[in-house]
């Protein structure tokens, strides 16, 4: 018999075997994909966000998860129609130009995929220009911006500043993030919003959608 709780349980603890058995069982038993991947996957993937954030679990623990969640996931796809994999909304993310960091942005994209968002990873050393067009050709909604270094954070300012020239500032809010970056940064530089951290900044980004 499917066990909603019993797949998260199985997804947190990065069980992919069980959470792919759970999977299936729920769907001989005639459980909607949709059913399976929100009230189980996702809701799993967001204990683990919140975990994180606390610090109870660590980036191990955290990618053993997403792994299990995907598999499951991978399952339903067949099963959801074009308009259950209409994304929610568009996320467009990036290390800002000169800075080669990713383990932290690449982590908030994770979290943020398995909360259902449409995220596109544009990696790192990214330009300006790179973000600006990005958000011209997707229509996104939220721009995320990492930095490690403190001699890459004035990029970030460089970013918002051209996509506000090109009129498009309206359009969409931009986070910032990473560990030079601070919340009194965010605010010189005209960003909407600060994470200290990958579990902050998905939440951050989830808050805002729901908003």
């Amino acid at each position: 018999m499917f066990d909603r709780k019993a797949l998260m349980e199985a997804v947190i603890g990065g069980d992919d075997m069980t959470a792919v058995e759970l999977v299936n069982t729920g769907i001989a038993e005639g459980v909607a994909a949709t059913e399976i991947l929100n009230g189980s996957l996702i809701a799993a993937m967001d204990v683990v966000g919140d975990r994180m954030e606390s610090g109870d679990i660590f980036l191990p623990e955290v990618l053993m998860a997403a792994r299990a969640m995907s598999a499951g996931v991978e399952i339903l796809k067949p099963l959801m129609s074009a308009d259950d994999q209409e994304s929610k909304a568009g996320v467009i993310i990036g290390t800002v130009k000169g800075d080669l960091h990713d383990i932290g942005k690449n982590l908030v994209a994770m979290l943020l995929e398995s909360g259902g968002l449409d995220v596109t990873n544009l990696g790192v050393d990214v330009p300006p220009e790179t973000f600006m067009e990005q958000v011209k050709e997707r229509n996104a909604k939220i721009v995320c911006l990492s930095a490690l270094l403190t001699t890459t954070m004035p990029m970030m300012k460089e970013t918002i500043n051209l996509i506000t020239e090109n009129g498009m500032r309206d359009q969409v809010k931009i986070l910032v993030g990473g560990a030079s970056v601070t919340q009194a940064y965010a605010e010189e530089i005209g960003a909407d919003g600060y994470a200290p951290d990958a579990g902050t900044a998905a939440r951050l980004v989830k808050s805002i959608m729901a908003g």
